[in-house]
């Protein structure tokens, strides 16, 4: 097939960032593809011709989902049918499994063939969901590297492929540069603050992490504070930085979430793909995460694991703290934050444990998916 034509879904900043790494890989190996469908940034700087912005997926929680759903249902019964109008050569889903689950049960009876790039969670909640992608996927491309095993048990099609963050993150990263690049001291201790991409987790963690910045800033004035930003959140949480009484001083950043995480000195940050990005930089870190409390206390008796954080899953304990939903003050968080400043010796064991799972995810990612994808478009 010299042309295929792919039509793509991604949820929100980390699934556009996924799934331009991938476009910009299967342009490679075909040049004249075409892909279409519902992405962001990084995937029309491939060439990707977004019908809907990825943004209009970038919403977790029970609560916060029956809020949108109306609009959400009807952008995936119009993409539906734009696809099934004109079939494309095959449907990747990228993550937002709630989203593109149903979507692909829907092309994949109609004959689309449909992969699945990241899959879902199973193995940390709602385990029955393996049955619903064994309906909806042809394939599931799978990031870690002991998924694929769950799946095959199912007789679902499954490949390891590693993670293409350990492709695109060096082993070491310089600090000095990305402090450079950022205007910060060499010698100053950073701390930096990643409250999520979602407006529902800025309303949620972005307070406590502040908070928990003045807490820290009152016993130790030197210390410097920096905040990543996605596009369009930087009015909300201005509004919560102006809003704010005894606050830190903490330098707003547009993007530049990786030159962020390799200038710092250890990270507060939201439980999802950036506490996997921390990891990689081999930084020490506070996970958090706040929602809605229904939502909470639907989603929290179905965890099968007895952590969150994707670096405590993937090393199996709980190698950094986890202060979730009431554990979450920013107390705690201050507190939990300047430990790993005063602890050299607890970093550096982190940061050799941080570096064996980052050779573990290393896979030449890209490739690995796109030699996957050409076997099932030869099918």
């Amino acid at each position: 097939m010299e042309s295929p034509r792919i039509a793509m879904v991604a949820g929100e900043a980390s699934g556009d960032m996924l799934a331009g790494m991938l476009l910009a890989a299967l342009k490679t190996r075909w040049p004249s593809l075409s892909a279409a469908g519902i992405g962001g940034p990084s995937m029309v700087a491939q060439g990707f011709e977004a019908w809907w912005p990825h943004d209009k997926l970038a919403v977790r929680g029970y609560a916060e989902v029956l809020r949108h759903y109306p609009e959400i249902a009807g952008i995936r019964r119009g993409l539906g049918n734009r696809l099934l109008n004109n079939k494309p050569d095959l449907f990747i889903g990228v993550d937002a499994p709630d989203f593109n689950l149903d979507l692909e049960m829907r092309l994949r009876s109609a004959g689309v063939r449909t992969v699945h790039f990241i899959s879902p969670s199973i193995w940390a909640w709602r385990p029955g969901r393996v049955h619903t992608v064994g309906r909806a996927a042809d394939l599931v491309l799978c990031l870690f590297p002991f998924e694929p095993a769950l799946y095959e048990a199912h007789g679902i099609a499954a490949s390891y492929v590693g993670h293409p963050l350990a492709d695109a993150i060096a082993l070491e990263v310089p600090r000095a540069a990305a402090r450079r690049a950022l205007g910060l001291e060499d010698d100053a201790q950073v701390v930096a603050l990643l409250p999520g991409s979602r407006h529902s987790e800025v309303d949620y963690i972005a307070p406590r992490l502040l908070a928990a910045a003045a807490r820290m800033h009152r016993e130790r004035p030197a210390l410097r504070f920096v905040l990543p930003l996605v596009p369009g959140l930087r009015p909300k949480v201005e509004a919560l930085l102006a809003g704010a009484t005894g606050g830190a001083p903490i330098k707003l950043v547009d993007g530049h979430a990786h030159d962020v995480l390799a200038a710092c000195d250890v990270a507060i940050v939201a439980s999802g793909t950036a506490t996997l990005e921390a990891a990689l930089y081999k930084r020490p870190m506070v996970i958090t995460y706040v929602m809605n409390p229904i939502t909470w206390l639907m989603m929290r008796p179905r965890n099968l694991q007895p952590w969150v954080g994707l670096p405590n899953i993937l090393l199996g304990k709980m190698a950094v703290p986890e202060l979730l939903q009431s554990q979450a003050t920013p107390e705690r968080l201050a507190d939990e934050a300047l430990a790993w400043l005063d602890d050299a010796p607890r970093a550096a064991a982190l940061h050799a444990q941080f570096t064996q799972m980052h050779l573990s995810l290393r896979r030449n990612t890209a490739q690995a998916a796109t030699d996957a994808i050409e076997k099932v478009l030869a099918r």
